[in-house]
This record gives structure tokens, sequence and C-alpha cells, in this order.
């Protein structure tokens, strides 16, 4: 009877295999994946960077989203299954039209090869020809980390920008190749990137392009500086972080704006090229552009900074070291309006002659980068100016040798907690303030731009011991101002959106929560020394339970001036009104003034005072904080 039910499950097997990954192996492929068990290099922490994977609420997974990254089933979420899929995958017989996996993951090949001896003899594609190929072609050399300061008016660039480029063994820039991350999308109002982006619905690649074509882009287009880091990686750590940009090739993952972006990807690449470094672990639950620098820079990887000032920052230096009437004449060239040989019957000295043609010239371009003028008018002007140019000779100041603006790495931290106290109607309350990010206007303003203010999540809560009460004042989920002073050569337009959640006082004489969203829109100018004014057009919508009408929609302006009395102390006065006319009737007013006294880098003092009339009733407020930004 037990040989009978033997030949039975001898029939069964023979029939009917049972299902096993690794049927159809061959022997070697099967040796090397036991001793890859053997080892658990599945559980090593270079194989959990090369597939990206972190820990997590539900478990191990990998921020890799693309499917066609993964050998295995359930590689997304199983790294021995990973490994083993990619071993045995590494004895594929090659198919025309498709890369085989040696070369479509030559970085997980490269890594396996050293850890398991593999003998190349034994696959049936020992090496990637076409990898070595492109390396010859690139010839890289170390790394750079390229940070594009922040552009406001862009909404995937409000933070600024990341990327990494290859030194070529000639050291020539216009040679290097840059290694990009970012979010594929053609969304151009900043407040629906920032939704969109907070929740996951973009698609991210990395990409790989001509450095100079990205030097243009930023610094011609984009009117923004670009501050170069290089890395003191080798040449073995280069090629091993561009073995993993290859094998990430047209995969995407999904692009979250606080923590799965730019700079937090980029981090992996170094992670790989130098395994010791484990960059990608060491930051919080979100990454800001700018992090990313201070921590290569905390690790030791920064000798040295390149600046490349933009064509607007060239044009507004040159501009300051003229009259305002060389302005005009500088304009006029640049558009045309006056031949260039005219400025030599000016009454205005020969080095002024000269600084004003090279403003000309730089505007010139400027306008052409922004296409406002043909290629052929370009042209033209361009070497009528140049012509004249020449006849003036060089000036008594080299005006090209731009004086560095503070470095970005400098600045303050992007997380800031507040500690304060302060009196409303006449009661007292101490007040807990958080904010993950990332500046505000009054902040110091050393590695930032003038006028802008980037908050996000900004939380107060405030508890009042005479009423032994603890509230949420405030929830700003998005607070961002962009206060950029217009003059003759850049005339932009200033613009605020606010949105979340804010206490405003009823017709019962008592607060109550309101959901706010704040957008508006206006001028600015520069005045000095006073600083910089501004007006904007507002409208403002609430939504709240405890309004007749549930809701009230308005709309009115407010005027302002942020001045900086010293260095260290900058200060902020304004008022705004609005009537709200549609929903539940009634008007706002509030008159403020703000301050704020920077002590180190990353602390602060902070005072305010404001007066504001909701309906009849009437309030006074006047607050001290400290500020601790980490």
């Amino acid at each position: 009877m037990f040989r009978v039910s033997l030949f039975i499950l001898f029939l069964i097997s023979f029939f009917f295999p049972f299902s096993d990954t690794r049927a159809g192996s061959p022997p070697y492929a099967l040796t090397l994946v036991d001793e890859a068990n053997h080892k658990v290099l599945h559980s090593e922490k270079y194989w959990h960077t090369l597939l990206h994977y972190k820990s997590g609420i539900f478990g191990l997974r990998s921020l890799i989203d693309d499917p066609n990254f993964f050998l295995a089933p359930d590689g997304k979420h199983n790294p021995q299954a990973e490994l083993e899929a990619t071993i045995r995958a590494f004895f594929q017989e090659p198919r025309e039209g498709t890369k085989h996996p040696v070369c479509r993951f030559v970085a997980r090949y490269h890594w396996l090869k050293g850890q398991l001896n593999i003998d190349p003899s034994q696959l049936p594609m020992p090496e990637c020809s076409h990898f070595e190929q492109l390396m010859e072609e690139i010839k890289p050399e170390t790394v750079a980390l390229i940070f594009p300061t922040s552009h406001i008016n862009s909404p995937a660039s409000m933070f600024g920008h990341t990327l990494l480029t290859i030194e070529t063994a000639t050291r020539s820039k216009l040679l290097s190749h840059a290694i990009n991350y970012s979010a594929i999308t053609t969304d151009t109002f900043g407040p629906l990137f920032a939704v969109k982006g907070l929740f996951g619905f973009y698609k991210g690649y990395f990409s790989i392009l001509p450095y100079y074509g990205k030097l243009q882009e930023y610094n011609d287009i984009d009117h923004r500086d670009i501050w170069e880091y290089p890395l003191n990686f080798n040449k073995e750590e280069t090629l091993r972080l561009l073995m993993h940009v290859y094998e990430l090739d047209s995969i995407y993952s999904d692009y979250y704006f606080f923590d799965e972006n730019c700079s937090y990807n980029l981090l992996f690449l170094l992670d790989v090229g130098r395994p010791s470094l484990n960059i990608a672990d060491q930051m919080d639950l979100w990454v800001i552009p700018i992090d990313t620098i201070k921590v290569v820079k905390k690790n030791g990887l920064i000798n040295e900074t390149i600046y490349r000032p933009s064509k607007t920052t060239k044009v507004h230096y040159i501009a300051s070291l003229l009259l305002k009437k060389d302005h005009v004449l500088a304009l006029a060239m640049a558009k045309g309006e006056m031949e260039p040989d005219d400025v030599l019957a000016q009454a205005i000295s020969q080095e002024e002659k000269a600084i004003t043609c090279d403003l000309a010239i730089e505007y010139l371009q400027y306008l052409y980068t922004k296409k406002r003028i043909e290629k052929q008018r370009y042209l033209d002007r361009f070497l009528k100016l140049l012509k004249t140019r020449s006849t003036l000779g060089q000036t008594g100041e080299n005006h090209f040798d731009i004086p560095h603006s503070p470095r970005p790495d400098e600045g303050h931290d992007s997380n800031r907690l507040s500690l304060g106290a302060g009196i409303k109607k006449d009661r007292f309350f101490y007040e807990l303030r958080y904010r993950p990010a990332y500046h505000s206007l009054l902040d110091n303003g050393k590695g930032y731009p003038d006028g802008s203010q980037i908050v996000f999540g900004d939380t107060v809560f405030r508890y009042y011991p005479s009423l032994n009460r603890l509230k949420l004042e405030a929830l700003d989920f998005i607070d961002i101002i962009s206060i950029t002073p217009r003059d003759p050569f850049f005339k932009p337009i200033s613009w605020k959106i606010k949105t979340g959640l804010t206490q405003r006082y009823m017709e019962d004489g008592r607060e109550h929560m309101v959901y706010q969203l704040n957008p508006g829109g206006g001028f600015a100018y520069r005045h000095q020394p006073m600083g910089i004014w501004y007006a904007m057009a507002e409208t403002d919508l609430n939504l709240g339970g405890a309004m007749k009408e549930k809701y009230a929609l308005g709309a009115g302006a407010s005027i302002g001036l942020i001045t900086k009395a010293s260095d260290v102390l900058k200060i902020h006065l304004s008022a705004r009104n609005i009537y709200y006319g549609i929903g539940d009737y009634h008007n706002y007013f509030e008159a403020l003034l703000q301050a704020n006294l920077t002590l180190t880098t990353n602390t602060s003092m902070a005072f305010q005072i404001s007066r504001t009339k909701t309906r009849a009733f009437y309030q006074t407020e006047g607050a001290l904080a400290w500020n601790i930004y980490f």
C-alpha cells in the first residue's frame, strides 16, 4: 500500500509539478541564491539602499513605485524575494529589443558580483557593454551638488531645487552632465501644485541632461542664482552612483512635496556612491532642499562653493553702479529706442558710458532669453552695442565681479518652534507655535530671497490661565507671500495666498473658528532708505457654522512696509481692510506692527502688536516670543 501511494505521488508530481520559483534556473544560479541567503545579503544596508527600502508604519517598503523596477511580484516589500529574483534573472537568455537584467540593473549586478564572487563566464551576458560605452563618453571623475535658489513665482521651485552634476575628466562645465529628479507636471498655479504635491499626484523621474542647458534655464530664464558644492567623491564612488542612475532610467516614484521630493531622492544616489554615508536615514519626516545641502555639509562632503549669479542679479548689480538717469539710457539702447553711438555724446564720464553700455548689453540678453525680442533684431542691437562698447576701453572697476550673496547653507534651519506670551483683551496668555516649513517675512533673511514667505502647517496653541483654557488659535495650511519690488528693468507681480483655520469674532461677541481662503495680488517698490512698500488687492472667504449664512465672501486691500532697521532687526508695518458683502455681511480691519530681532543664526526674538475691528468688536493684542530654528 505504501509503494502504491509513492507511485501515485510520483505520477502526480511528474504530470503536475509543484510550483517552484527555482524551477528552470541553472544549478550555478541556485548555488548563488543559496549562498546569498546563507550570507543574509537581503538584510544588508546596501541592498536596501539600492532598492530604496524604508521602514514605515506598515513595515518595510520601497519608495520606488514603478512595478518595472522589481523582478519579484512582491519585490516592493520583500527584499529577500527581490534579491533571489535578481540573481536568477542574471541567467536569462538575452532578448532582442530589451535590456538584459545584467545591464538593466547594473548597480545590483556590480554589488552582487563582489559579494558572491560571481563568475561572469557562467552568464549569458557577462557585462553591460552599453553602460561601459556610456561611461567612456561621459568620462566621470567626481560629483557636485547644485542648488538653484528658490524662485517663489515658480510653483515647482518655491523651496529651491537640488541636482547633481558629474564632473568630467576635462573639468569643463559645458561638458558636465546634470542628474535631475523632478515631478512631471504642467501645472503653473502655485497652490494647486502644492496641494497635488502634498498627496503624491505627480510622478517623479530621474533624468541625465547636459549641465549647460540647466545653467541657461536657471540663470537666464528663471532669475535664479546657482550655488555649486563640489563633493569629495572619487572616481570609483562616482561610477557606483552612475550605475544606480542608469538602472533608474524611465523608472518613476510618486512625488511628494515635503518628503519624497527632488532633494530626498538624490540622497539615495549619494548613499549608493559612498555606502558609509547613510544620509537618507538622517533626514526628518520632511525634506527641504536647503536641508539636504546642510546634511551633506555636516557629513563632510563639501570643501568649497562656487557662486553663479543669474542674469537678473547681474542687471541689478550693474544698475546699482549707475544713477537713475543712466538707467534710462541703458533701457533705451536695449529696447532700440536710442542708437548706442548716441551715448558717446552724453554729459557723463567715460566710465559711466562704458557701464551704461554693459548694462544695456546684459538687459538685452535677458530680453532675448525671455523671447521678448526677435532673433534678428536682437543680433542687430547686440552687435551695435558691442561696437560702441569697444570704443570705451576698460573701466576702472570690474563690475562683473559681483559680490556673493549670503550662502544658502548658512541661513536659518527650516523648522521653527516659538515660545511666547502676550495679552489679548486684558487676558494674559502663553503661546506655543510650531512651523515645519520654512521661512517667514521677518525671519533672518541670510540665504533667503528678500520679501519671500513660504509657510506650511504653522500651528498656534494658546493657554489662558484666567480661563484655565487651552485653545487652537490658528492653523495655516499654506501662507505664501511674494513681495518683489518693481524697477525700470523688471516688473514682477507681488502676490499672496493664505488658507487655514483662524479665530474670528461673531455677533455673539465670542471668537469662533472659521476656515479662511485669502488670495491677493499687487505691486511693490523699494524706497531707499525706508525699505519695501507694497499694496495688494485681496479677496477673502470665511466658512464657519457660527455665521448666520455659514459663509462670508469679501474683498478689500492691504498696504505695508518692510524695513531693515539694522542687520539684525526687521520691522513690518501693515494695514488691511476687507468688506464682506456676500453671505454674512460685516467689515474686518487690522493694523499690525511686527518686529524680529536676530540673536543667532537659529534663534530670534519676535514682537507684535495689533489692533483689529470685526463687526462692532475692537481688540488689541500684544505678544513676545522666542523663536528656535532647527
